[in-house]
């Protein structure tokens, strides 16, 4: 196991239109993709798909969802860890105009405990927030155990002020800001608190505001995807973690901007497709990522 992945699990229907129907309308999708979803899911099948020994922990049910998923973690090489759920978890995702709307059915009344793995031979731990017990249970073992803990902060959930105590980096959403009544600059101080070696917060098309280990905050710009080639941004964020955490895997002694700008490529290249599958770059389309587009505008940092 190079990585243990810990989250929720949904089945994304992704569908392109111009129009919605509303009332007793009908309407006809110009394109659409299914796919795996969820947050430290699809990070983790990004991360397998760059080369990596993925170890997912989800929740799974026993229905026809729940064996499609278990089907596409075959196809990626992804050893799954299920956490029983009566009812798969299913998301409707509509791209608007480089934007996306989504509509979610949940089922996080989980069966069973979570199941209790040897980490001692990861070199990384990934969390998204859910599930939270299992979360915190996790992040303490890989603490104590010298192996990197990652958090994609997307949103506020159950735990996640106690869980920040036990990350070495930390990438959030500017959601996870507002949620918590902070600016992006008082995120990362406040990230500083807790103990996060690195720490992030992601900006959409304006890039990434982060601090590394001397503690400076710097802006990383995303790459410049022209409109007219922006498919889907939805999951855009999770390919960035899943890229950094395989880049990382790759190369430990790399420093975290390197580690981002790989990450950076890889949503790029994300963004160009319908669907987390359809999306997830190879090594070479990061590459093609890297060598096409160009950095956007770059912020002007306070001193």
């Amino acid at each position: 196991m190079d990585a243990l992945f810990l989250g929720h699990a949904y089945i994304d229907v992704t569908m392109l239109t111009d129009e919605m129907p509303a009332g007793d309308e009908k309407s006809v999708a110009k394109d659409y993709a299914v796919s795996f979803g969820g947050n430290a899911v699809t990070a983790g099948f990004a991360c397998a798909k760059l080369g990596h020994d993925v170890h997912i922990l989800t929740t799974q049910a026993r229905d026809w969802l729940g064996h499609m998923f278990a089907d596409m973690a075959d196809l990626y090489g992804v050893r799954l860890h299920p956490r029983k759920v009566a009812r798969s978890s299913l998301s409707f995702v509509l791209p608007n105009d480089g934007k996306r709307a989504i509509l979610r059915a949940r089922d996080d009344n989980y069966l069973q405990p979570f199941l209790r793995l040897d980490i001692s031979n990861a070199r990384l731990l990934h969390l998204d927030g859910h599930m939270a017990d299992a979360a915190l249970h996790y992040a303490r073992a890989a603490r104590e155990k010298g192996v990197l803990v990652s958090l994609d902060g997307g949103a506020l959930r159950p735990c996640i002020e106690e869980l920040t105590g036990f990350v070495d980096v930390a990438v959030v959403s500017k959601k996870l800001c507002e949620q918590m009544s902070f600016s992006e600059t008082d995120m990362l101080a406040w990230l500083k608190t807790k103990g996060c070696r690195i720490g992030a917060v992601t900006v959409g098309e304006k890039g990434t505001l982060w601090y590394d280990a001397d503690g400076v905050i710097q802006h990383l710009p995303s790459l410049h995807v022209p409109k007219e080639k922006v498919i889907d941004t939805s999951g855009a964020g999770d390919v960035f973690h899943g890229a950094y955490c395989a880049s990382y895997l790759a190369r430990p002694e790399a420093p975290w901007r390197a580690h981002f700008e790989y990450a950076r490529a890889a949503s790029a290249h994300k963004v160009q497709h319908l669907g987390n599958e359809a999306g997830l770059p190879t090594q070479a389309d990061i590459a093609a990522a890297m060598a096409e587009f160009p950095e956007g505008l770059r912020l002007e940092m306070a001193d």
